[in-house]
């Protein structure tokens, strides 16, 4: 059974940092892009893609907007993808989830919400003055 169990989060001030962690089971995690994503909850809005990683190679993805504050990575190691949060704003209060979806006849670098089918449990983030 894949199963993706996030860590970190919580209450964090304005230019603050956080790091989440996103530990995944039941894959060959190699074969498989990890990739970090947020909503607002009550905002109509779907997940928004923030960054991506294709576990076998180490290579990230980032929208353009995201580029800079945000910084996927993965430690094979230990099964595990992070998301390092710099520069923290109140508009970054969200819940970040980690998703996964296999690496092979994905699209998984465009960071779209219908690509992954693998879900964490989701996190808080909150970003206060």
């Amino acid at each position: 059974e894949v199963q993706l169990v996030q860590s970190g989060g919580g209450l964090v001030q304005i230019g603050g940092s956080l790091r989440l962690s996103c530990l995944a089971s039941g894959f060959t995690f190699e074969d498989y892009a990890l990739a970090w994503f947020r909503q607002v909850p009550g905002s109509g809005k779907g997940r928004e893609g923030l960054a991506s990683i294709s576990t076998k190679d180490g290579q990230p993805f980032y929208p353009d907007s995201k580029k800079g504050r945000f910084t996927i990575s993965s430690d094979n190691a230990k099964n595990t993808v992070y998301l390092q949060m710099d520069s923290l704003e109140p508009e970054d209060t969200a819940v970040y989830y980690c998703a996964a979806v296999r690496t092979s006849g994905t699209y998984y670098w465009l960071l779209l919400e219908y690509v992954y089918d693998h879900w964490g449990q989701g996190t808080q983030v909150t970003v206060s003055s």
